[in-house]
């Protein structure tokens, strides 16, 4: 994911206080973003998320903590955004909770600048967090297709790297992409190299 410019988002908004979901919608608008969902039902809030995609979600602390933190499960579970938590006053019990559940941020009552200071703030580090988490896939990809070949053509680790490697540069093709081939079992690669 790359880092979303922040001039209009899609954003859900939860929480089990229709007031304060009626009082949030308005400053979100206000920044020049689209509300596109207003959730109170933990029952609905994953399917929610699942269906519209949120560029990110604002979560309230309403009545009941247990109710906030269910809504954060339900909506990090689902979604590809970063999770913003808002509270009113200090709660740093529920924080620290909610941290564990994979909130990117908390947001206090302030201004519309701070609020919009924190979303951007969030949006960069949630990119940043998915481009490591695909690299440490993309790695883990290429240490699978080596030990592959390792074993197929009784090679060391430096030597099927410099296969697949090879084989991209032939090929013209990520180096990822090669060695999800040879994951996936296509034989790419010859058996011996030609000419032996």
């Amino acid at each position: 994911m790359a880092y979303l410019e922040t001039e209009h988002l899609r954003v859900l908004i939860a929480n089990e206080r229709k007031d304060r979901l009626a009082l949030v919608a308005p400053l979100v608008a206000r920044l020049g973003h689209e509300v596109i969902a207003r959730e109170i039902d933990v029952a609905d809030v994953g399917s929610v998320t699942a269906r519209e995609r949120p560029d990110v979600a604002l979560v309230g602390l309403g009545q009941s903590s247990e109710h906030a933190l269910e809504l954060i499960d339900k909506i990090v579970q689902e979604a590809a955004c970063p999770v913003i938590v808002l509270i009113h006053a200090p709660a740093p019990e529920f924080v620290r909770e909610a941290s564990k559940r994979g909130v990117f941020a908390y947001i206090t009552d302030t201004g519309d600048e701070d609020w919009q200071s924190s979303i951007d703030i969030v949006l960069r580090r949630f990119a940043e967090y998915q481009d490591l988490e695909g690299a440490f896939g993309r790695r883990a990809v290429t240490e699978r297709a080596k030990g592959i070949l390792m074993e197929r053509h009784s090679v060391d680790a430096a030597t099927a790297f410099e296969m697949l490697r090879d084989h991209a540069r032939d090929a013209n093709r990520k180096l990822v992409d090669i060695g999800s081939a040879v994951v996936d079992g296509h034989g790419l690669l010859p058996k011996q190299p030609p000419g032996s």
